[in-house]
């Protein structure tokens, strides 16, 4: 971040603007309505700025002494110089200040804002495209309507009430969640307040408002978060608590709740942060203290994802859960590396193996492996490579299939590196690949070439 978002309380407060024209008029409009008291400098003011209520108009350049007893500066002239010395001269005060159009002489910047009193949305590039947040703004208008002012309005009345009857916070932001995404909402969006206090006060009652913990098993895709599903976006970020792998990218990681605790339980190649038993008996923990947990997988969480264990100790425990496939690594990857997995001319059949078993072996059914006419995908194969080509070649396979290692694929680090069974494991290892990869095997590597759409140094 090269800004840090904030929300300044200007109530009854001097904001001074410089400059008195149509950009000055129109940000002196916005401090207006924040509250904030306006003193306007410029030697010719706009006449309806300077009708407006609560503006002081001084009609004069600007000086050092106009910035007296300001809390913050905007300096709108169309005069650079006028501009950078205001920025000088505030700074030297440490007084913020913000210079439209010039984000070299901010301290602070204007976003672009939607209101929604008492629910404000701020929106800011930093300075450096407003039109497009300005675009951004108004694709999230579209989304909130107006009516959520009446919603915002109705959950700061009752916060000091919820927060006197439900003490427990975790639970306590879970009933605010039931309140505001079910019918109490929309009985507050559609005008009918008293209905929605009613209803409020009968959540209060209700026996099944002793509200227990849940676990999300999220698939988080191969790693770029614009893969993630709707519903993976949504449960991340209601969950009190995200428990999650190595595979998961940080991007994805930082799109859960700030202030959710953030648990890692990466697993590698001989190295595991917990052994999966005792992540099992981890979520099975969390959720007997009330909390909501995301379980956070790479790629899908049912396809050597060993989700499947996971759940299995939860529905033992009684513990309620919820599965949300993710895009798999075999498709997402595939697919940013411009590697159909079938296609009629060359393969019509794809299987799916894991490069090492339970046992740390990797013992798979080569004979199945080498048919002609088909993919073959396999996950965690890298520390097996050498084996994994000579397998296939005793097994029948010709030593000139094509096969393709991604690294880290579907993000800004994607190596894609190719070969046959003969090269690939010499070419891998002058390539010191690491994990993540997935290697994929058959006919519908040729094409990879021709397909490439991806390119990750320009992302």
């Amino acid at each position: 971040m090269d800004y840090l978002p904030i929300f300044a309380k200007v109530t009854n407060r001097l904001c001074v603007v410089i400059g008195g024209g149509e950009i000055g008029k129109r940000k002196a409009g916005v401090l207006l309505e924040a509250g904030a008291k306006v003193r306007v400098v410029a030697p010719v003011i706009d006449e309806a700025l300077s009708a407006m209520s609560n503006v002081e108009s001084i009609f004069a350049r600007f000086e050092e002494h106009h910035l007296d007893d300001a809390m913050l500066v905007i300096a709108a002239t169309n005069d650079r110089s006028v501009n950078i010395e205001v920025s000088r001269l505030a700074q030297a005060r440490n007084i913020p200040v913000n210079v439209v159009d010039d984000p070299e002489y901010c301290t602070f910047i204007m976003p672009a804002i939607m209101d929604r009193s008492p629910l404000m949305v701020a929106f800011s590039s930093g300075g450096a495209t407003p039109v497009l947040t300005r675009m951004m703004r108004s694709k999230l208008e579209s989304m909130i309507p107006q009516n959520y002012k009446l919603l915002a309005s109705f959950a700061e009345r009752n916060r000091e009430l919820v927060k006197s009857r439900v003490t427990n916070p975790p639970k306590r932001r879970i009933f605010w969640e039931k309140a505001l995404e079910g019918e109490l909402a929309e009985k507050v969006l559609s005008g009918d307040v008293a209905a929605g206090q009613a209803m409020l006060e009968q959540m209060f009652s209700e026996e099944d408002n002793v509200l227990h913990g849940e676990v999300y098993l999220v698939g988080a895709g191969p790693g770029d978060p614009d893969l993630l599903t709707f519903k993976a976006l949504r449960l991340m970020q209601k969950a009190d608590v995200v428990v999650y792998d190595n595979l998961v990218s940080k991007p994805i990681v930082d799109m859960t709740r700030r202030d959710a605790e953030r648990i890692y339980v990466g697993k590698k190649c001989n190295d595991h942060t917990l052994r999966q038993e005792e992540i099992n008996v981890l979520l099975v923990r969390l959720a007997k203290e009330g909390k909501r947990v995301v379980r956070l997988k790479g790629g899908d969480p049912f396809i050597f994802g060993r989700g499947g264990e996971e759940i299995e100790t939860l529905a033992a425990e009684g513990i309620p859960f919820q599965v949300v496939p993710g895009i798999t690594a075999a498709s997402g990857v595939a697919s940013y590396a411009g590697i159909p997995l079938t296609h009629r001319d060359y393969a019509q059949s794809c299987m799916f193996v894991t490069g090492h078993l339970k046992d740390g072996t990797m013992d798979l059914d080569w004979d199945a492996l080498a048919r002609p006419k088909q993919t073959v995908v396999v996950y965690m194969g890298l520390q097996g490579l050498d084996r994994l080509c000579a397998e296939l070649i005793k097994h029948g396979m010709p030593d000139s299939t094509p096969i393709a290692i991604v690294q880290k694929g579907t993000t800004a680090h994607q190596r894609v590196v190719k070969g046959t069974l003969a090269s690939l494991p010499g070419i891998a290892a002058l390539a010191k690949l690491q994990a993540p990869t997935l290697i994929i095997i058959g006919g519908v590597v040729t094409l990879q070439e021709k397909l490439q759409w991806f390119h990750p140094n320009s992302c």
